[in-house]
């Protein structure tokens, strides 16, 4: 048995498997079960034959081939281990390949690697160009790459030229070396001393002063900062004095006398060409041997002397430095001192005051205007846009043209400054820094508030803080005039001159006022259409007005032209054109006389009109008389209320006039327009308020008679604050009223022209339906302004007083309610705006969730992160556009169209990501010589590197994403 057995190992070690015949199994007496063992044990150790199926064996036998190779690895000489690696290396795969090099690189790293083999060729001459001339020469000797990139021109040519060694060649492109070899050579000619040889010829710093010498020494350079700080003295008493700008500063000899001409030759100097000529004169002081010897012979030169040898310097200083400097000073303006400026004036001018461009363009020549952002702006962005504009010019007063009412100032968006606000740390820290930027309290310095905050008690408390914080004297409006925006032209408190006509012009200040509600809403749809179009056409313009102005003679004269001389020219040119005529220049000025002339009879005839007008209304003045007693007082803001009151009634009686009551008597008569569903639901809130305001008026009138004493009102106004809930129910279906409205006019045709023919019309005061029922909103605020003005000028012993208290706590907490249907409402159009323009976007309407402010960017991208932070370079990969929301950032990509044959373009967004504010890091990236205005957002998952365009921009945009994001955090 044990012989067949051992055959069968044999035969099995001669042949596979499947050479086994079936007769081998039929010629014995055969046992599966002991003859496969038997099998897979010899296989494992005596044969070739890699078993595939059975992975164990595979396994086991993969272990005892790998350790019998090792054991002849051992054996092998060197050369034979390296061919062998070599063979097998070479029939390795590539991902193989890539396996041994890795392991290679972790188990012997590259710690000290060659950096100009890793980095561009340009990091690495930068490196090298902060080494001097030996260290240059040290490197160069490490190997031949750092021996060519150690010899190039751009180390060595600037290093030659800052010793004045120039090549008196230029180079070919194939040249090496040449500016290193230039500067070995200049070096190697130089006559060097050792320190020991210097000491002898030049002496040291320890070599003792002889005793004469020294105060000799000292009582010249005392005498010349004498001379010079008198003739210093003379020149600004010089230029302090008045000259008229039309006077010509040259010199003949009939007209003037040598000393006008040595003022005239000081004053046809700028302040750098005056020290130059100091400083030139002290040297030919200190030069001059007869100085030292009229010192010996009389210790101190004479006054008199001293002038005459002084004015005899000066003169031959200014000679020599007339003929170069002549020219840059007329190049630069400065060929003749001018008339003292007047001082500046600093204007804030939010972007929620109603159409601010014609307020901005209403501004005089001494006011410096600053139109800010009100929605996406924060204190520290607007400090930093006021230090920008000023460059540190102190202005005489500053003010704020803001939203507000009589008890706070709306200044920024989420930045109400009121008399508990007013002590926080960033609303103190503004007002502290903004007055910083003021002149002296002695000088007449003031902060002017343009909302009425000097018609409420609380109003007056909020000005004495706002006094004590900046130490300026600090003045408002007292409110006593209704209407849009028209509380500015009441009068003032603190006794200054009038700030309106300080910072304004009267005419247009006073087509702004009553107009600025309605132009807001044109001008609104204007910016939203043509914003981008406008302001890279701004851009453009302004580009070529400074290049042309560069380009051009500057000419030195200052000059005034406003709106009045352009169109005047304009049109007295074209005229020209027309008319062709011998004489151009005489046309030209008989046009402009006779066009003066028709402007100063045309403004007669209006301000005979105005004053007349101004007298059948008496109601609003331009000039204030100071304030009145508490009597007078009182009277004035009684006499605004009830005529207030009139005009308000009349215009809620023009709606029932004109348009409810021919709607419901066309109904009446079975031809209906509107059903009788949709016409209560448009007007029945307007017809309780009229109710109400009418039953008011008719008691006011009986309370406030036209002649006599003021009487009690405050139970008659306690009163109308108890109806307050047909204001309420107006309000809260105001949304409806519209889209009844907007719906009805879409669907119904006679409707439409039934709202043609009413629109704007002469009995709806050139008013529209819709804007009709903009009244009742606006005249929740006069009731508050007007009842502080009543509670200022009341006693606390008077019996209106505790009404009038009431009275005001009451409407304060209306107002709050009224403001957040505003904000509700704003919120939601700008979000629906925001969900149109953005494609892909998911629903923005989650919650109280409003848009705080948008801002354009680029994103950026690191090529490599290795390079340290300082050297790092960027590159934009893509244009973003960001929108902060009060819990989230949405991402955009932005893509601009250029139109053909347009100049504007088309911008659209699409949805990129979004990320809560909670879960966002900040982080900003200091400006290096590759990259400007730039910072890093966060998310958990990934990050993006952005940049805006201006300085100004990414302060704004960084400032209001750190605000929004402490908020989201619970920061306080």
């Amino acid at each position: 048995m044990e012989t067949l057995e051992t055959d069968l190992v044999k035969s099995r070690g001669r042949a596979s498997i499947h050479s086994v015949k079936q007769r081998h199994f039929n010629a014995i007496d055969f046992r599966p079960a002991l003859t496969e063992d038997l099998l897979l044990a010899s296989e494992t150790r005596l044969s070739t034959w890699t078993p595939v199926v059975n992975k164990p064996t595979n396994h086991q036998l993969f272990q005892e081939r790998t350790t019998l190779i090792l054991h002849w690895f051992d054996l092998w000489t060197d050369n034979q281990r390296k061919q062998f690696i070599h063979d097998i290396l070479r029939r390795c795969s590539r991902s193989q390949l890539k396996f041994t090099r890795d392991w290679f690189m972790e188990a012997f790293p590259s710690t000290n690697m060659d950096f100009t083999s890793v980095l561009p060729r340009f990091l690495s001459l930068y490196i090298l160009s902060f080494l001097n001339p030996r260290e240059l020469c040290i490197v160069a000797q490490v190997c031949w790459h750092w021996k060519v990139l150690a010899e190039q021109d751009c180390h060595w040519a600037p290093k030659c030229m800052k010793h004045g060694w120039f090549l008196p060649y230029t180079p070919t492109d194939l040249e090496y070396g040449a500016w290193k070899r230039h500067y070995i050579v200049c070096v190697s000619s130089l006559d060097y001393l050792t320190p020991r040889e210097a000491a002898d010829i030049y002496g040291t710093l320890n070599d003792p002063v002889r005793d004469k010498e020294e105060p000799e020494e000292r009582r010249k350079e005392r005498w010349i900062r004498q001379c010079i700080r008198e003739k210093v003295a003379e020149h600004k008493r010089g230029t302090l004095m008045y000259r008229h700008a039309w006077l010509n500063s040259s010199w003949s000899a009939g007209t003037a006398s040598p000393n006008i001409r040595r003022e005239k030759l000081w004053a046809s100097f700028s302040q750098q060409d005056m020290r130059a000529a100091l400083v030139l004169l002290g040297e030919k002081i200190r030069s001059r041997s007869s100085l030292s010897l009229r010192r010996d012979q009389g210790g101190w030169l004479s006054p008199t002397e001293g002038s005459l040898l002084m004015s005899s310097h000066v003169a031959s200083s200014m000679q020599s430095l007339y003929k170069g400097s002549a020219k840059s000073c007329r190049t630069q303006g400065e060929s003749r001192i001018l008339p003292r400026q007047p001082p500046l004036h600093l204007l804030l001018v939010s972007s929620r005051v109603p159409a601010y461009e014609l307020l901005l363009s209403a501004a005089r020549a001494a006011v410096v205007p600053l139109l800010y952002d009100h929605r996406g702006s924060t204190l520290e962005a607007l400090l930093f846009r006021v230090e920008r504009l000023l460059q540190g010019v102190m202005v005489q007063n500053v003010a704020v043209l803001a939203e507000g009412d009589a008890e706070e100032l709306n200044l920024l968006q989420g930045c109400r400054v009121t008399q508990e606000s007013v002590l926080r740390p960033d609303v103190r820290e503004f007002w502290e820094r903004l007055a910083g930027w003021v002149a002296a309290p002695a000088e007449g310095a003031s902060l002017f508030i343009f909302t009425p905050l000097a018609a409420s008690v609380t109003g007056t408390e909020l000005m004495a803080k706002l006094s004590t914080l900046t130490g300026l004297r600090v003045c408002a409006p007292t409110g006593l005039a209704t209407g849009s925006y028209q509380q500015i032209l009441s009068e003032w408190s603190g006794g200054a001159e009038f700030p309106p006509r300080l910072y304004f012009g009267e005419a247009e200040l006073l087509s702004w006022a009553r107009q600025a509600e309605r132009l807001e809403e044109t001008l609104g749809t204007i910016r939203v259409q043509l914003g981008p179009q406008l302001k890279a056409l701004a851009q453009e313009i302004s580009g070529r007005a400074v290049g042309h102005f560069l380009w051009d003679t500057v000419i030195p004269y200052e000059f005034h032209a406003n709106s009045e001389v352009t169109q005047a020219l304009t049109e007295g040119l074209a005229a020209l054109s027309r008319e062709p005529c011998d004489n151009p220049l005489q046309y030209l000025s008989l046009f402009l006389q006779r066009r003066c002339e028709e402007i100063c009879a045309d403004r007669t005839d209006s301000v005979k009109t105005q004053r007349d007008q101004t007298g059948a209304q008496n109601h609003i003045s331009l000039i204030p008389q100071g304030l009145h007693s508490n009597a007078n007082g009182q009277a004035m803001v009684a006499a605004e209320f009830l005529h207030s009151e009139k005009v308000y009634i009349r215009l809620l009686q023009a709606i029932v006039r004109v348009y409810y009551g021919p709607l419901k008597a066309a109904l009446d008569s079975n031809r209906a327009i509107l059903s009788s569903s949709k016409l209560l639901t448009i007007f029945s809130p307007i017809l309780e308020i009229l109710e109400v305001n009418t039953v008011f008026l008719e008691k006011l009138t009986a309370r406030l008679p036209d002649q006599g004493s003021v009487q009690h009102v405050g139970d008659v106004c306690l009163k109308l604050c108890s109806k307050l809930r047909t204001y309420t129910n107006f309000f809260n279906n105001y949304p409806t009223v519209l889209q009844t409205i907007d719906r009805c006019r879409v669907m119904i045709p006679a409707f439409r022209a039934f709202l043609r023919r009413h629109d704007r019309t002469l009995a709806t005061s050139m008013l529209s339906l819709q804007e009709l029922l903009l009244l009742p909103s606006s005249r929740i605020e006069e009731y508050l302004t007007l009842f502080q003005a009543f509670f200022l000028y009341t006693a606390p012993e008077h019996p209106d007083w505790l009404h009038l208290s009431s009275v005001l706590e009451v409407l304060r907490s209306y107002r709050v309610f009224l403001r957040k249907l505003k904000q509700h409402a704003d919120g939601d159009s700008k979000i629906l705006e925001t969900q149109r323009m953005i494609q892909s976007c998911p629903s923005l309407r989650e919650g109280s969730r409003h848009l705080i402010t948008s801002q354009e960017a680029a994103l950026l991208s690191i090529p490599d992160c290795d390079i340290a932070i300082p050297l790092r370079v960027y590159e934009q990969v893509d244009d973003l556009g960001l929108f902060l929301f009060n819990d989230a950032l949405v991402l955009t990509r932005r893509s601009v169209v250029h139109l053909p044959f347009r100049h504007g373009c088309k911008t659209s967004h699409t949805f990129l990501a979004s990320v809560a504010l909670h879960v966002l890091t900040l982080r900003d990236i200091t400006d290096t010589k590759y990259v400007k205005n730039a910072f890093v957002l966060e998310s958990p998952k990934r990050q993006w590197v952005c940049a805006t365009d201006t300085e100004e921009e990414k302060v704004t945009w960084f400032s209001a994403l750190r605000r929004a994001v402490g908020v989201a955090s619970g920061e306080k």
